[in-house]
């Protein structure tokens, strides 16, 4: 195993590079002001950092150590905690186009799989249906396109990121309590203050049910200096206002006589680590494609602002891989990219604080590319059936993507993957979801407690604005089915060309049941986020008489209410005390819950 490991004076000083950096002439404006420059570029606003690792990983999945010391920020301190206050009317710029070049590079599945008899199911009849659907406006078009949006709940707030802006809000109205831009275009950005420039994007966020933490991570890449950062911020509890721990980590890469740097980041966490991933394109001239970074952060420093245990691997045969977000107590961290057109790749991570990558492939239903989506502002880009989210929970694996549907469409796939072998994932059920009328896509997946799947989608077709559709299924319905999307809500304008590139779902820490999701459509100045939560009917929950959980309300439960005569724990009528009442609605109740 390589070891890289800075500490003392050299740590504190490739930690603390460029913390204060001045506005650069050229930074956007943090609102609607006047257009860029024709010859706007990113800039640091500050010479190349010297204090950084050398993090070499030319040996394939032999991984490196180093440290990163944090920067504490107090978001409550910020001069301007809502920086956010209307939707930028300027021209907006593709991250990508800022980046070194790297289509050439550009890693693309190899191409037919071995052939298979697999065949995904369909919208069906089945007893799920989205319910209790509510919702909101979220972060509104910034100088950023597409918006990449993701989300993350925790028990009273509700934190969206996208490009290159933070915002999080009251879970139960909605009301914005903070937006920043991340990069240093904000008064201050939500990372300025450790270094970062006027290039964050890709960013990235989940809540940590585990730990009770929101954790954030943006990229950074600027040409001019030759600089690749993957950067993070931790909360210090279950309320993203006040103190982050915030982590500028180096991922310029060493492989031989070539350097990469990190794009396509994914972002993931279990009960020891948080994972991310991320392409690796070759600096300078882009020549020199280095497959994938798996990056492993050891948690337990980042949860008290410690110095960060950092373990890098490379893997050269891998392309596009994204992490899993684990609910539960996961044997291995587990990581999935298309592999080709019958296969998905499943890698694995068994110890986070030695990381090597272990893969094995996944038989699915024949799938190819999507297809551009027609709408009444022209063709929607649907991006390119990169697997773009990851949920992992009691032995399975959730993922889904947009497809090719027939000759001339495309539709959402997801998948749900048996990993209880870790070595030998295999095919539980898969299915393809799409409104009656039209095309969908940026699928988004995510199981809860009761093993109910939940699923939000892009839908448009010729005469629908692009807008956003809900569905799902509950444990006990055929396998392969869910139900028909039901519109959440719908633009008013349409789109044409970049848009997206994807949607996110997450489950509430609270009840791990409601499910919450942000996804975009169009209004009249460009693109708008819409944050929503849902839940779906399932039969295996259990109903307030069923006090043993057995799914059934009998003598056991009756048992229960009398040893707890005139107190609180088998309280099933709600009133606060055990008592006559109780017994009455337990007998009424009597047989299997609904």
């Amino acid at each position: 195993m390589h070891r890289i490991a800075l500490t003392g004076p050299v740590a504190i000083a490739a930690a603390l590079v460029g913390c204060t950096v001045p506005q650069a002439d050229l930074d956007m404006p943090p609102a609607a002001g006047p257009a860029w420059p024709s010859d706007w570029q990113p800039t640091t606003g500050q010479p190349r950092p010297t204090d950084v690792p050398t993090i070499d990983l030319t040996q394939d999945n032999v991984p490196a150590t180093w440290t990163c010391l944090p920067t504490q920020i107090d978001t409550a301190a910020f001069p301007s905690r809502r920086q956010l206050t209307r939707p930028w009317d300027g021209p907006t710029i593709r991250p990508g186009k800022l980046l070194p070049p790297h289509k050439s590079q550009k890693p693309q599945p190899e191409g037919d799989g071995p052939a298979n008899d697999l065949r995904p199911g369909s919208v069906g009849d089945t007893r799920a249906t989205p319910t209790n659907i509510w919702g909101f406006e979220g972060i509104e078009q910034t100088p950023w396109t597409p918006p990449d949006p993701t989300i993350a709940v925790g028990p009273n707030h509700v934190l969206v990121t996208v490009n290159m802006a933070i915002a999080w809000y009251d879970k139960t109205t909605g009301d914005e309590q903070f937006s920043a831009y991340l990069d240093s275009t904000g008064s201050p950005g939500f990372f300025e203050d450790i270094g970062a420039g006027s290039f964050t994007f890709d960013p990235k966020c989940f809540y940590d049910p585990v730990e009770d933490r929101f954790v954030v991570l943006a990229l950074e890449h600027y040409n001019d200096t030759d600089e690749s950062w993957i950067t993070l911020a931790i909360s210090d509890d279950s309320d993203p206002n006040g103190i982050w721990y915030k982590y500028r980590t180096w991922s310029i890469i060493q492989n031989g006589n070539e350097t990469h740097w990190v794009d396509y980041p994914g972002f993931g966490f279990d009960q020891q680590a948080y994972y991310v991933t991320g392409n690796l394109f070759g600096q300078g001239d882009g020549s020199g494609w280095g497959g994938v970074l798996y990056r492993v952060l050891e948690k337990a420093p980042l949860l008290t602002g410690d110095a960060a245990v950092i373990h890098d691997v490379r893997k050269g045969g891998h392309a596009s891989i994204q992490c899993a977000q684990h609910y539960g107590d996961n044997p291995v961290a587990f990581f999935v990219g298309r592999r080709n057109s019958t296969e998905l790749r499943i890698s694995r991570i068994a110890d986070p604080t030695n990381p090597t990558v272990d893969s094995a492939d996944c038989a699915v239903p024949a799938q190819s590319p999507p297809v551009d989506a027609p709408n009444p502002g022209g063709w929607l880009d649907t991006l390119d059936g990169r697997i773009m989210n990851a949920h992992w929970r009691d032995g399975h694996l959730y993922t889904a993507h947009a497809i090719l549907s027939g000759a001339s469409a495309t539709t959402s796939r997801w998948y749900d993957i048996d990993v209880t072998t870790p070595s030998s994932p295999t095919l539980h059920q898969s299915g393809n979801v799409s409104p009656l009328q039209g095309d969908s896509y940026f699928p988004a997946v995510a199981s809860n407690q009761f093993g109910d799947i939940g699923l939000v989608m892009g839908s448009c077709d010729n005469n629908t604005m692009p807008n956003i559709r809900l569905t799902g299924r509950t444990v006990d319905d055929a396998l392969g089915s869910m139900g028909s999307p039901v519109m959440a809500s719908q633009g008013t304008h349409g789109a044409d060309g970049r848009y997206g590139d994807y949607f996110d779902l997450t489950v509430d820490p609270v009840d791990d049941t409601t499910f919450w999701y942000v996804a975009e459509y169009n209004r009249d100045f460009g693109w708008q986020t819409y944050v929503g939560s849902f839940e779906i009917t399932s039969p295996s929950q259990p109903c307030t008489s069923d006090l043993d959980g057995d799914g059934y309300t009998g003598v056991n439960d009756l048992l229960a209410v009398i040893a707890d005569w005139n107190g609180t724990n088998a309280d099933v009528d709600g009133d606060g005390i055990v008592g006559v009442e109780d017994l009455l609605a337990l007998i009424a109740a009597w047989g299997p819950c609904p």
